[in-house]
């Protein structure tokens, strides 16, 4: 009979978390739909900036990748922010001519990025009708700059690119399997999420690097505030409380280093997550004051309050239900009877497994959403990495309890390791 009540609880649970997950998985449905692609009639002025503290090891074949832009060079400035006029950085930037921020206060990407938009006097910052930011580790396609141009057709204030990974240019030393599922991170975010938010207006989610903000938007911020370890996330959360208009533009292509070693996986995500903790602790109570003021939730004010509670509830369902079957099974293998086999095969095996095929199933349509980043890798890879990366997003839930700790305290920028490579901007 216990067996039997637990069971019937686990189901339940299961059953009315998918139930409420629902809006959540209608998203993924519209991986497949397209954006319609602008030419731009006119060219606009472009200001590419790029926070680059202690980023020499990688930043050159970012350079390299610049030079090869289709974009009209006279219609694009190049600004690098180092925190140290030592900076090997500094001599690189200046052997392509690009010009070079020093910024010594920066303690995190905020600084960096504030520094700049502060070192503008009002004439220089006029003259840009957009601000490109990447990181150092980008790759840039060649029509990158071009296609941004064409996205300042739509009328919005905020642009998201489409990432690929670096990784992947090079041979099997540059991935592993964590590089792998990390990639897949990207299709979760833009192809099963933000394609979704553009075709309904709601605020994309901005995550990892190449964002462009119009002169306006800028201005209204009044330069760079945001302090989080996720400062893409904040802009997100400014987007409800501001009303900016954001969108994912799948035509302008970057490619972003992922990380190699499982410890630098962990520790990145740990970063993300206690950043959206801190932005959760900064920014939730103002947005439920702007809703409570206008009477209503929008749908994107409601997927950012309750969307994660479901996936919680069955996650911790699930849990429980494992616990519950081993609990069981001893203490019928103790009272000598045998049940102790069906106390494990449904309340440990059968919730395993429900957990692990929904996640398989995910994973596999992530993969398909990020086919043209995952053609290059050989069958042999594709497999495995469908089949980890289930155990990689169960993750992230210590990840997340963690970093709710995490959030409480003041954190500080750590380095991030890179992986070298071989002049990967020269590939065609």
């Amino acid at each position: 009979m216990s067996i039997k009540i637990a069971l019937s609880v686990y189901l339940a649970v299961a059953l009315i978390s998918l139930i409420l997950y629902l809006p959540k998985i209608r998203q993924f449905f519209y991986m497949n739909a397209r954006t319609e692609h602008k030419i731009a009639k006119e060219k606009r002025k472009l200001s590419l900036v790029i926070p680059a503290r202690d980023e020499s090891r990688v930043i050159d074949d970012l350079f390299r990748s610049i030079q090869k832009q289709t974009y009209p060079k006279e219609f694009y400035d190049i600004t690098v922010i180092v925190k140290d006029g030592d900076d090997p950085t500094v001599k690189m930037a200046e052997g392509y001519g690009i010009g070079v921020l020093v910024v010594p206060e920066q303690k995190c990407k905020g600084d960096a990025l504030d520094g700049y938009f502060k070192s503008l006097n009002k004439d220089k910052f006029e003259k840009y009708d957009a601000f490109v930011i990447v990181d150092a580790d980008a790759l840039l396609t060649p029509d990158y700059l071009e296609e941004l141009n064409n996205a300042l057709e739509y009328d919005c204030q905020i642009f998201l690119s489409r990432k690929l990974i670096k990784n992947f240019l090079g041979g099997r030393k540059q991935r592993s399997i964590y590089t792998k599922c990390s990639a897949l991170t990207y299709a979760q975010i833009d192809d099963l999420a933000n394609i979704y938010r553009t075709k309904k207006a709601i605020p994309v989610n901005m995550c990892g690097q190449g964002m462009m903000l119009r002169r306006e938007a800028v201005k209204l911020l009044g330069g760079w505030p945001y302090r989080t370890l996720t400062e893409d996330y904040e802009l997100k959360m400014d987007c409800f409380l501001k009303g900016f208009t954001s969108m994912y533009y799948p035509y302008a292509v970057l490619y972003t280093e992922e990380p190699l070693s499982r410890g630098d996986d962990y520790a990145r995500r740990v970063r993300w997550l206690t950043g959206f903790s801190q932005c959760d602790r900064k920014y939730k109570k103002q947005i439920k004051k702007k809703a409570k003021a206008y009477g209503a939730t929008t749908e994107g004010e409601r997927e950012y309050f309750y969307s994660l509670v479901p996936l919680i509830a069955f996650i911790v369902n699930t849990i429980i239900a494992m616990l519950a079957g081993v609990g069981l099974a001893v203490f019928y293998a103790l009272a000598k009877s045998g049940l102790w086999i069906e106390s494990l095969l449904y309340l440990t095996v059968l919730p395993f497994g429900v957990i692990y095929t929904l996640l398989l199933i995910y994973s596999v349509m992530c993969m398909r959403a990020m086919r043209d980043a995952f053609k290059v890798i050989p069958l042999t890879e594709k497999i495995p990495t469908v089949m980890f990366a289930p155990f990689y997003l169960l993750e992230y839930f210590p990840i997340f309890i963690n970093s709710r700790k995490r959030a409480k305290s003041e954190q500080v920028w750590q380095p991030v390791q890179r992986v070298s490579y071989e002049s990967l901007a020269t590939r065609e």
